[in-house]
């Protein structure tokens, strides 16, 4: 009996993978062939019905969870569209923002070029005018910057050599003369104005043809110096550019520019000379844009 074998029982079979597969593929196939029956039925049904009663029956029984799910989601729908819009809305409030930035700087250049006209015209009057000095072309540039130093009256102009500009160049503005270049560069030049210091213009009178020189006097005004005593000059009377009268030593202004006009004259026992203050017909503190002279055969 010890050696006797003891016979097992056989564990019972599990389904196979082959069969499992068989049978998912099998329910696959009938739920597809059932919906296509029911989707045939109701095409060719007529519009009433057992099947349609069904289908009436079945939806009433759902219409209580789709209001219940239309009510849950709707919270959800509403935060999505506000952030939606709010997002939106800030791309928007950018955009609009850039288009107001372009729309006033446009705006400002605009009134800046407006403002600038009025000089313009009096230049090109000036240019076109019977008393514009002969053999001499007008280089138009605009004021770019002033100079920051209170004992040097310079400006500095958007023009150099590349448009013919010298040193000593004669500068005006559209109502009179405003001064001479000092330096140049390719496209920029300095300006001393007829306040400054170092500047001297030979003048003539042109009501009583009296000479002297306009430069800067005490205070910081502009005085016709070097007039005698016996000489007539009035106030009121206009003050030009002398020009040369030695070829052999040419003056730095073509005659006939106009300077300014005589404000007041005095005389007193112990001066030599008249006391002639003279105001600039050119605004020397407000230039826009002025026009530089520069002779017919270096112009470009």
């Amino acid at each position: 009996m010890l050696a006797s074998s003891v016979q097992q029982s056989k564990p019972a079979p599990y389904p196979s993978k082959v069969r499992s597969a068989f049978v998912r593929r099998t329910v696959v196939v009938v739920l597809v062939l059932g919906a296509l029956t029911l989707l045939t039925i109701s095409f060719r049904s007529p519009a009433s019905g057992a099947l349609h009663d069904l289908q009436g029956i079945g939806s009433s029984a759902l219409r209580p969870f789709q209001i219940a799910a239309t009510r849950v989601a709707t919270p959800f729908r509403d935060a999505y569209d506000y952030v939606d819009s709010l997002t939106r809305a800030k791309s928007e409030n950018a955009r609009l923002r850039k288009q107001v930035s372009a729309y006033k700087a446009a705006y400002l250049n605009a009134r800046a070029a407006a403002t600038q006209l009025p000089a313009l015209e009096k230049l090109l009057r000036y240019e076109q005018g019977p008393t514009f000095p002969k053999d001499f072309g007008a280089v138009n540039a605009r004021v770019i910057s002033w100079s920051s130093s209170p004992f040097a009256h310079q400006l500095t102009i958007a023009a150099g050599s590349s448009s013919g500009i010298q040193r000593n160049s004669p500068v005006l503005s559209g109502d009179g003369l405003v001064g001479r270049v000092v330096n140049v560069f390719p496209d920029s030049a300095i300006v001393t104005l007829l306040t400054d210091a170092q500047s001297y213009v030979t003048a003539r009178d042109l009501q009583t043809g009296v000479r002297g020189i306009v430069h800067r006097g005490p205070g910081g005004t502009l005085i016709l110096d070097d007039v005698k005593k016996q000489e007539v000059v009035q106030s009121g009377d206009q003050l030009v550019t002398d020009g040369t009268r030695n070829p052999r030593y040419p003056d730095l202004y073509p005659f006939g520019i106009p300077i300014g006009r005589v404000s007041s004259v005095d005389v007193t026992d112990t001066a030599t000379f008249l006391q002639v203050q003279v105001q600039p017909f050119a605004n020397l503190g407000s230039l826009d844009s002025v026009a530089v002279l520069v002779a017919a055969k270096h112009k470009r």
